[in-house]
């Protein structure tokens, strides 16, 4: 039995058999400190980050939500398993809190793990409303640890969320800090040749791009469970402990890269599911994903947990030591990150108007918005094992080959790869999808919009699905940057070759220039969203509504 069908059977059980968990969550006017500038924004229980939620497998919960702002707000539960209606999308799957009011949400936990939750109106959680959930299993964990702690990333920003929106709009590069300087052509001439050089910087020019197009959004300060780099949040431990850190990124559009210089790290959760145990030197973690990991520090010395952004703008640190005051070196940021031809998918070899996914003219190279399912039907029979494209960089396979971005670990180590993710226990049959659906990422850079199959969210319709289907998605990334693709409600089964052991996730990274399968049992009736997790493409149109029709027998649905 799924967990989908745990979930209705245990709503209409659990009342009578567990004493329901309650919370109370205020939303409030906050004022935030980095060390760096001191900013009002949106927290929870009059902080932000909010307050760590520890829920129980098996319990139901009840949260009491009171909204204290002067607009709409919402809570949505990422990651979480519930019925529709508790989700928390305003528009999608209930009108939002209006303010004033207390809305209750109340749901079975039909999971374990390392989740989060966060305002899903406007811009809010970029403006500092979110929190941890930690979630404690039934049973026991297949993996041992002493002590953990939450490490709760995000970049937080001098300007608010809606502020931010606008100036993209009217100047994409707006917040690009890194971009190429005459004293780079000029060394670029000498490494390359100068012919090369000029054809090079013609091409991104025809394209309207730039190399440091890797981050949307610099000038930030990131920030560990709402502590800056100078204001160095702290964990303790005894030498010789096993310590699990569990990481969230919450951030609005950074992806951070993760190491702790002296100490390996053991993967043993992937969002919120267990997988085999993967020991690294450092792993790239994508907006709202989650990775758990064990560290033993066998000296009683200072640590830096030290996460550096993508496009190497900015970073967070904090610090695990036997003391308080204790600090390590704080290492250097690396060379900045830069996109190559291979990252763009080929459209250099395009003619300028036939660049599919970024069309910089007036239009948005729409397309008809039946297209949004891209409904292949009859693939019942297809080859369940099909790899996530032939682009295969060295060692990882979810990055072109002559990608840019791909990551290396800063002492030459081993970085994590989600070819490296195993689950640590099938979660669904494994069975041949029914169909297959197609969503191209696609955007224009140059007047900021971001759409699927190129249209946007308020021109598309839904994507339809049956209840009881396996539909796997092809994920084709035709833009120039990084989308962290994450589905409401149900689970993403991310294709890394590895058939039954193909981890479990919730939120699926797609690189430029690169096709990405993951497939989903449909077994959740209802309105989910479905979008780029980055704050700002999801707002710009990388979004759509996902209705689910149909139902289990004898449920009514």
């Amino acid at each position: 039995m799924n967990r989908r069908l745990v979930a209705g059977f245990l709503f209409s059980l659990l009342p009578a058999l567990v004493t329901a968990g309650e919370y109370d969550l205020t939303v409030d006017r906050v004022e935030i400190d980095t060390g760096e500038f001191v900013k009002q924004g949106i927290g929870y229980n009059g902080a932000s980050p909010g307050p760590v939620l520890r829920f129980k497998e098996g319990e139901t919960v009840r949260i009491n939500v009171t909204n204290n702002l002067d607009e709409v707000t919402s809570i949505h539960w990422h990651g979480l398993i519930l019925p529709f209606e508790q989700d928390g999308v305003p528009g999608i799957s209930f009108p939002g809190i209006r303010p004033g009011d207390t809305f209750t949400y109340e749901f079975p936990i039909v999971q374990a793990g390392t989740y989060w939750f966060h305002s899903h109106s406007g811009f809010q959680e970029p403006d500092g409303a979110y929190g941890a959930i930690v979630i404690e299993p039934e049973g026991r964990e297949p993996f041992r640890y002493d002590r953990e702690y939450v490490i709760q990333l995000t970049d937080k920003h001098p300007h608010s969320g809606d502020r931010i929106m606008r100036n993209l709009k009217m100047m994409p590069d707006y917040y690009n800090r890194q971009q190429q300087t005459v004293g780079e052509f000029f060394s670029d001439a000498s490494e390359q040749g100068l012919l090369t050089t000029l054809r090079d910087r013609m091409a991104w020019g025809n394209m309207r791009m730039m190399k440091a197009d890797v981050e949307d959004l610099q000038g930030f300060t990131g920030l560990i469970n709402g502590k800056g780099p100078e204001q160095n949040w702290t964990g303790l431990f005894e030498a010789g402990e096993r310590i699990r850190l569990r990481f969230i990124n919450s951030s609005a559009m950074t992806y951070f890269d993760v190491r702790i210089p002296g100490l390996n790290m053991t993967v043993v959760q992937a969002d919120g599911n267990n997988v085999q145990p993967v020991t690294v030197d450092e792993f790239r973690i994508g907006v709202a994903e989650t990775y758990d990991v064990i560290v033993r520090p066998k000296d009683a010395e200072a640590y830096t947990i030290f996460t550096e952004s993508m496009g190497r703008s900015g970073y967070a640190r904090a610090t695990l030591a036997p003391e308080n005051g204790m600090e390590a070196p704080v290492p250097a940021l690396r060379e900045p990150s830069r996109l190559t031809m291979a990252d763009m998918g080929g459209a250099h070899d395009m003619a300028h108007g036939d660049m599919a996914g970024m069309n910089h003219g007036d239009g948005d190279n729409s397309m008809p918005s039946d297209m949004s399912g891209m409904d292949h039907s009859g693939m019942a029979g297809m080859d369940n094992g099909a790899k996530a494209r032939d682009q295969s960089a060295e060692g990882n396979p979810f990055y072109a080959k002559g990608s840019g971005l791909l990551p290396e670990a800063a002492n030459g180590g081993k970085f994590l790869s989600y070819a490296d993710l195993k689950a640590q226990k099938p979660l669904y049959e494994n069975r041949a999808p029914t169909r297959e659906i197609e969503l191209r990422l696609t955007g224009n850079m140059e007047r900021y919009t971001w759409s699927i199959n190129g249209v946007k969210y308020e021109d598309a319709d839904p994507i339809r699905l049956q209840y009881g289907e396996r539909v796997r998605f092809k994920f084709v990334n035709e833009t120039m940057m990084t989308h962290p693709m994450h589905l409401h409600g149900m689970w993403s089964i991310l294709d890394v070759g590895a058939g039954e052991w193909n981890p479990v996730k919730h939120t699926v990274s797609v690189q430029p220039g690169t096709t990405v399968f993951m497939e989903t049992e449909v077994d959740a009736t209802g309105q989910w969203a479905f979008h780029c997790h980055l704050s700002y493409h999801a707002a710009a149109g990388m979004f759509r509504k996902v209705i689910v029709e149909g139902g289990p027998e004898g449920s009514g649905a």
